[in-house]
């Protein structure tokens, strides 16, 4: 089951490092500064602990913006789906 929520930046783990497109990542600063994190990111939750696999530019808007919170879709899975993504 998903389900959507506020889930504190310190708290999601990043896995697989990526290089973000700087101009995409100042694009979403200003739009949600504007009128808000629109898309929610997807994240995984296994054992009580947050992934985050997609999302990046989100991620790291949010990050610069200083938000403590960022809107994600939480699906929860086991330990077994988590090694799927880190394949």
């Amino acid at each position: 089951m998903t389900k959507v929520q506020e889930i504190p930046l310190n708290q999601i783990r990043r896995p697989l490092p990526r290089e973000n497109d700087s101009n995409k990542v100042a694009a979403l600063m200003e739009s949600i500064r504007e009128i808000g994190q629109q898309e929610p990111i997807d994240v995984l939750e296994v054992d009580g602990q947050y992934y985050g696999f997609s999302g990046c530019h989100r991620y790291e808007a949010c990050q610069r913006l200083g938000k403590e919170t960022i809107l994600a879709r939480v699906r929860k899975a086991p330990r077994a789906v988590l090694k799927m993504h880190l394949a």
